[in-house]
């Protein structure tokens, strides 16, 4: 019994400890991500913590703590990506998944060099487990990406959206045009302000036709520039879906909702009082220089279009991405409903019961009905958590009447994360559920 006792060597101890705790932390973020009911992610971390699991075990059964690095590694890697300070839960659990990997992989490390403790033969199912699981998911995204590249047809995507798309240069494209307009500064103190703006003119564009128009707005960060401009494949696409007859020609603006350096310390303000902006100032400016539904072509801006902007609701729509998406849900659903119908909320949301009830469900917003909301993130975004959790309250608000896969939908693309590879698809998709 003692010698049994002395064969049993500290790192033997380091690594059983590592293997027992790194698999319950392990247990526990599976299990707090298939508590959000999205069947996409649930199944990532479900691999992903699998592997962390497999790897502890090798490290065990072969006596290599060094393996434990890239328990340690991967999962710093993945809080920065995914749990940023906006999901401290789950961040906290990554941080302990790499605090005890890593602390049993230096100290293991130590005692197998101190102790000239041999490493050990074993079984060699775990990592060939462990190649075959990473070598069947690399497979699958490359395969799946390349099938959704390849398309020619128009469908919702969740891996790529196809290259006729977006990296196929249009025969017929559009104009980007740039400039400015007056506002106020409605956070602050209302003064006049001078704000800037990009704008997508379709192939063609005819002021004795009526367009349809979406207002796109950026995230932290970023402005107006964003969306045509710095990525400007996002007007390739445009081009081209227009160019195949898979949507009507549209105008799209993308303004920005920072006003000068107003509320740095409190930058969500500027999404709930972007509503004035928007209502007050950008709208009349824009539709009536450029011929939208709303038939005030040619009009003086300062006069009042609510009326206007209010029979011609369901040719418009407004989206964003991170905090744009934010602007989205407080400016435009929430406090624009009579002048918005489709709304589209990429990698953020927000919208608590308690300040739904006092907005979007207030007695004038009644006849007005929500034509599409579709929300999107990626399966490494870190505000994925409580993007799911926000949905799923909107949903189980009666008033709002939401009907998933009917008037709304929530896509979560695979390896995606909080980046315009993510929002791209998001718009591709968008784009084909509007008007």
């Amino acid at each position: 019994m003692e010698e049994r006792i002395r064969k049993i060597k500290p790192v033997d101890i380091l690594n059983i400890f590592g293997l027992i705790f790194v698999s319950l932390f392990c247990i526990i973020d599976v299990i707090k991500y298939a508590s959000l009911g999205d069947s996409m992610t649930t199944w990532t971390y479900f691999v992903i913590n699998t592997l962390f699991i497999l790897v502890s075990y090798m490290a065990y059964k072969f006596r290599m703590p060094y393996l434990y690095l890239l328990v340690a590694g991967f999962n710093i890697w993945l809080r920065f990506f995914i749990a940023l300070e906006a999901n401290f839960t789950f961040g906290q659990l990554l941080y302990g998944k790499a605090a005890i990997a890593a602390f049993v992989a230096i100290f293991g490390t130590i005692a197998l060099i101190a102790d000239k403790t041999k490493l050990r033969k074993g079984c060699l199912i775990s990592p060939i487990l462990t190649l075959v699981i990473i070598v069947s998911c690399l497979a699958t995204w490359g395969i799946a990406t390349k099938v959704s590249d390849s398309h020619q047809e128009v469908m919702n995507e969740i891996w790529s959206v196809p290259d006729k798309f977006d990296k196929v240069e249009c025969k017929e494209k559009g104009q980007v045009l740039e400039g400015t307009y007056k506002s106020k500064a409605y956070a602050t103190d209302e003064r006049e302000v001078t704000k800037p703006y990009l704008l997508y003119l379709p192939y063609g564009y005819d002021e004795s036709k009526q367009y349809n128009i979406l207002y796109l707005m950026h995230g932290t960060g970023n402005d107006e520039r964003y969306w045509l401009e710095t990525y400007s494949y996002n007007v390739t696409m445009l081009d081209n879906l227009i160019y195949y007859g898979i949507i009507d020609p549209l105008i799209v603006v993308t303004p920005t909702w920072y006003v000068e350096n107003d509320c740095e310390d409190d930058l969500d303000v500027l999404t709930y009082t972007f509503k004035e902006e928007l209502r007050n100032d950008l709208m009349p400016y824009i539709e009536t220089r450029y011929s939208t539904y709303a038939g005030i072509l040619n009009k003086d801006d300062s006069l009042d279009y609510s009326k206007e902007f209010i029979e011609s609701r369901d040719q418009r729509a407004f989206a964003g991405l991170s905090r744009g998406a934010f602007t989205t849900i407080h400016s435009a659903l929430c406090e624009s409903l009579d002048y918005f119908s489709y709304f589209g909320a990429f990698s953020a949301i927000d919208a608590d019961t308690e300040y739904l009830n006092k907005t979007l469900l207030r007695p004038e917003f009644d006849q007005y009905k929500i034509n599409y909301l579709y929300v999107t993130s990626g399966t490494f975004d870190f505000l994925l958590p409580s993007q799911l959790q926000q949905y799923s309250n909107m949903l189980n608000v009666a008033g709002l009447k939401l009907r998933l896969n009917y008037n709304t939908s929530f896509d979560v693309f695979p390896m995606r994360y909080h980046s315009m590879g993510s929002w791209h698809l998001a718009l591709y998709n968008f784009l084909q559920k509007i008007f």
